[in-house]
């Protein structure tokens, strides 16, 4: 067992302490992002890393230079949301969780940038923190392949499980347990942080690419003038081929589409894309209100014939 610095801050940090814990290892310090204030009345709440920590009984603090100087021989890293100074790590080694098979998908939203560009397989890296960027070598790796319709939260999940186990198995004796770590090897690419203008659905890109967006969580589109969230959606083939003058696959199309195929029309609960394919919503979140069936939401709206979501 070993003496532990933990550094993490949302709720996918929170099972990989709770397995160190389990695991006999004495976590002397958590160290997580400050208090932010949520809700309507701006109330400061604790992260759920935090939280966590506090139920246990474990020490907590929102400074890094504490994790240097509490006596740890090793800190571990899963999602704590801020780089470690050079100063800190020269004083106290660290392994980082990363949810990604590295160099693909270095940073801050490796799941989601995952699943946007449709990658069949993904994973998790348990690497050596360094000044860098995700640059550190790699001391253990597991893949997974990404399911067509898995979700973000889905595929975190899972990828934490796999996380989870490989603390556990590398971490059993602290530093010494590690095995050598091997550098990276392959063309690295980014994962910069989701905006919302990417969660907008623009209903002439293929379907494909629509369900892509919806998975992420939050993405959203408009009807008639007010938001509406689209959590849940699956592909429906559409019924006919694009035809001569039509554009389909990234960009919408040629005007030569009759109007009820246009990009964004509602058919039922399926939505035409720009490929002629459409988008069956299966739960949806009208503005202000909370999420529902998109049958129950169809019955209550009852669009117009050729009516169309979004702008």
């Amino acid at each position: 067992m070993a003496r532990l610095v933990f550094l993490g801050t949302p709720e996918a940090a929170v099972p990989p302490l709770l397995a160190l814990v389990e695991a006999g290892h004495d976590i002397a310090l958590v160290v997580t992002r400050p208090d932010k204030r949520r809700g309507r009345g701006s109330t400061l709440a604790p992260s759920p890393v935090k939280a966590a920590a506090t139920g246990l009984g474990l020490e907590v603090s929102d400074s890094l230079e504490d994790a240097a100087g509490i006596g740890a021989e090793l800190g571990v890293v899963v999602a704590y949301g801020r780089i470690i100074p050079v100063a800190v790590l020269d004083r106290l080694p660290m392994v980082n969780l990363h949810f990604s098979l590295l160099p693909r998908w270095r940073g801050a939203a490796p799941v989601e940038r995952t699943i946007l560009e449709g990658d069949a397989e993904t994973g998790v890296c348990l690497m050596a923190v360094e000044s860098g960027l995700d640059t550190g070598g790699i001391y253990a790796e597991e893949g997974t392949t990404v399911g067509e319709e898995e979700t973000a939260d889905e595929l975190r999940s899972r990828l934490v499980a796999i996380g989870c186990r490989l603390l556990v198995e590398h971490l059993a004796e602290g530093r010494a347990s590690l095995p050598p770590a091997r550098d990276q090897s392959g063309t690295p690419s980014y994962a910069e942080k989701i905006n919302a203008a990417e969660l907008h659905l623009q209903w002439g890109q293929p379907a494909v690419q629509l369900r892509r967006v919806i998975r992420l969580g939050r993405a959203w589109t408009t009807f008639r003038g007010r938001g509406l969230t689209v959590r849940r959606a699956t592909g429906v083939v559409g019924s006919g081929s694009p035809g001569p003058g039509e554009v389909a696959g990234s960009g919408g199309v040629a005007g030569s589409r009759d109007v009820a195929d246009a990009p964004g029309t509602l058919d039922g609960t399926d939505v035409v894309a720009g490929d002629g394919h459409r988008v069956a919503l299966l739960t949806v979140q009208p503005e202000g209100r909370r999420p529902m069936d998109a049958g129950d939401w169809l019955r209550g709206v009852r669009p117009e014939a050729g009516e169309r979501l979004g702008p």
